[in-house]
């Protein structure tokens, strides 16, 4: 994998080597884990351990070179295609040398811990993606983007990113606060703290995540906890097709302003829990959502 490399020369690295798509340079960034990753040229034969990367590379031209990936990676069409090599949590690691990878992207938070330490044992180049704000998906699709050796697609690709993300927050993100829990899973009963991607989309939308202080990334909370935070609006995305019959099993606690109000809405998973560049389609939905909460409110609560 290579040293650790100062934050202060990303950027630097980033930019250097990005000459169109059939350059067969070196080519270096660094990952989200703070580590140097260098290819001798830009890979052509990448495995994705996590669908939201599939979506990154495809979203940067570069899904044909893609040539194994996980369950779950699902989209776009083309996706279903690629062989598979477990999933996330549980990697065939036999089938995954054996498809000759010059590259893998790995899950930070997603993968086993040890996938890390065998694919170096292995030799084998590893790109370690775990985007925090959305800044960090525009970020890793510039980064995969120039690893594949599609620099100038993936930074077309940013800026697009970024504009739709600004726009967004110029809208609303001056908007009056709404306090949000946002449920990912049931069972147990799981939230996200402040420093997680999607709390940072509420934060785009004028939400207020009522659970940001919590210490981990992925929290799992009582409903004892839910009621005494009093959300206004509770938003559910889960791994579920009966995703609104979940949430109707928070109509029994009349008292929360959140079910007083009928504030109780739904987005696709794959719209939100992915760290993709679809995520601003779920930002999309939410703040629309949020603008529901506002409209809802009785004239003397502004």
């Amino acid at each position: 994998m290579g040293r650790r490399w100062p934050h202060k020369f990303a950027g630097a690295v980033l930019a250097c080597s990005i000459h169109g798509n059939a350059s067969a340079q070196p080519v270096a960034v660094t990952d989200d884990s703070g580590a140097r990753v260098e290819l001798a040229a830009p890979a052509r034969r990448i495995i994705t351990l996590a669908p939201h990367a599939t979506e990154m590379l495809f979203e940067v031209g570069a899904g044909a070179h893609i040539v194994g990936t996980v369950e779950y990676s699902d989209y776009p069409d083309a996706a279903l295609k690629i062989p598979r090599v477990g999933s996330y949590p549980q990697i065939d690691m036999e089938r995954l040398v054996a498809l000759h990878p010059d590259l893998v992207v790995v899950w930070g938070s997603g993968n086993a811990g040890s996938l890390m330490p065998r694919l170096a044992a292995l030799k084998i180049p590893a790109y370690m993606t775990e985007p925090h704000t959305l800044e960090d998906v525009a970020q890793s699709m510039e980064k995969l983007g120039l690893l594949a050796g599609r620099g100038a697609e993936a930074q077309a690709v940013g800026r697009a990113f970024r504009a739709r993300r600004d726009a967004l927050a110029a809208r609303y993100g001056g908007r009056a606060r709404v306090r949000v829990f946002y449920e990912i899973w049931n069972r147990p009963l799981t939230t996200v703290n402040g420093r997680h991607l999607i709390s940072h989309v509420l934060a785009l939308c004028g939400g207020e995540n009522v659970f940001a202080n919590a210490t981990s990334i992925a929290p799992a909370v009582g409903e004892e906890a839910v009621l005494a935070a009093n959300p206004e609006a509770i938003v559910a995305s889960n791994d579920n097709p009966k995703r609104t019959a979940l949430l109707d099993d928070w109509k029994r606690w009349t008292m929360l302003t959140a079910v007083a109000r009928g504030n109780l809405f739904d987005i696709p998973p794959e719209l939100m829990q992915r760290h993709s560049p679809r995520i601003l389609e779920g930002a999309a939905q939410l703040c629309d959502y949020l603008e529901t909460v506002r409209r809802r409110r009785p004239a003397a609560a502004g």
